[in-house]
């Protein structure tokens, strides 16, 4: 905890001075006080100021009070203390390493990490709370026999528009409707039953072989952010507070994220057309082409990290193009897993079609 201190009053030879407060960012800390010295009595010497921690230089330069220092704690765990906004989600938190061994994640508290207790697993999911401006994360591993023995298998599910008809929507992508009540039950499963929900970064290193994930662990996805994903299905993924990523293409619209749930990624800018062949415009395109349009995507979103394949065309150039743009994964509409091991710029996918209840998802999922 940082305290905050109020000015001190010193008594020398009945003067009275009040010492100095320094302020930094909103967040105040004692400077120290000398008084004047006096005609009969020398001075004493000022005490030397006490040194400020990692923490308290944070927080002091912290332009925003409602900010939150985040600590790092557990073996081997050398990560410095950072910032993070609080009421936003985690940004950023580092994945150490540690020879002979595998990061596990970060935890509430050290029992949590102990036990790999998925309910007191933190990670950018969540949003920043703390109290009194500071926060401390505790580290967990596993040795890479046990991160390999858990054989998690992880599906990114993958939405497209959604419909309040139970009927569905007539025509040939009828099946693309989700209703938006198995959409509910869906994310109400998701949000009750114990899944963990990773964030790129983690699905990153858990592919490495470098990150743990539980068996228990989901990724929400939907494809083209089309208006009844904002209408319909963005307030049910607040209301059960579960991370989901909306894939956008960015020529179409370029809309803020309707809640803090909300990853937008990108959906190319403007490579969701048909090409020459039949088939999307990023397997008839230059590298430096397809580079270029996924530049200006990621320029209008601020992120790059991972996309989705228009209509779920790719190929060897499709990546070497995304490769050249500075993206590290891709996801495709080819069905299956993520596992140790899957190509990042191929990733496979969970489709969810119209009618798939309850029944179906805990079938695909769990």
């Amino acid at each position: 905890m940082v305290a905050i201190v109020a000015t001190a009053v010193v008594l020398v030879g009945g003067a009275t001075a009040a010492a100095a407060v320094a302020m930094a960012g909103g967040f105040a800390f004692a400077a120290g006080a000398a008084a004047s010295p006096s005609a009969t009595h020398s001075p004493a010497p000022a005490p030397s100021p006490t040194p400020h921690t990692a923490e308290q230089q944070l927080l002091m330069e912290a332009e925003d009070r409602n900010a939150c220092v985040v600590s790092f704690a557990g073996d081997d765990v050398t990560s410095a203390p950072m910032l993070q906004p609080i009421g936003v989600l985690y940004a950023g938190l580092p994945i150490p390493a540690r020879e002979g061994a595998v990061f596990a994640g970060w935890y509430t508290t050290p029992e949590d990490a102990a036990a790999l207790a998925i309910p007191g697993r933190v990670n950018g999911s969540e949003l920043v709370a703390c109290t009194d401006h500071q926060v401390t994360l505790n580290a967990a591993w596993v040795t890479p026999e046990a991160n390999a023995a858990e054989n998690a298998r992880i599906p990114i599910l993958m939405y497209h528009q959604f419909t309040t008809n139970p009927a569905g929507e007539a025509g040939w992508l009828k099946g693309n409707y989700a209703y938006i009540a198995d959409f509910d039950a869906h994310m109400n499963h998701i949000a009750t039953t114990g899944f963990y929900l990773p964030t790129w970064d983690e699905l990153s290193a858990f592919i490495d072989g470098r990150l743990y994930l539980p068996k228990h662990s989901v990724i929400v996805t939907d494809d083209d952010a089309d208006q009844t994903w904002f209408d319909l299905a963005a307030p049910v993924v607040d209301k059960y507070k579960v991370l989901a990523t909306s894939f956008m293409i960015t020529a179409w619209r370029q809309d803020a994220a309707p809640n803090p749930y909300v990853l937008r990624r990108s959906h190319t800018h403007d490579m969701h057309r048909a090409g020459d062949n039949g088939k999307g415009r990023i397997v008839n395109l230059a590298p430096a082409e397809i580079a270029a349009d996924m530049q200006t995507s990621a320029a209008i979103l601020g992120v790059k990290e991972v996309m989705a394949y228009p209509f779920g065309h790719f190929n060897d150039t499709a990546k070497e193009g995304l490769r050249q743009a500075g993206f590290e994964m891709a996801r495709t509409i080819e069905p299956g897993y993520v596992t140790i091991g899957t190509d990042k710029l191929a990733l496979p996918t969970v489709r969810i079609n119209y009618g798939m209840g309850l029944d179906a998802l805990v079938n695909l999922i769990g």
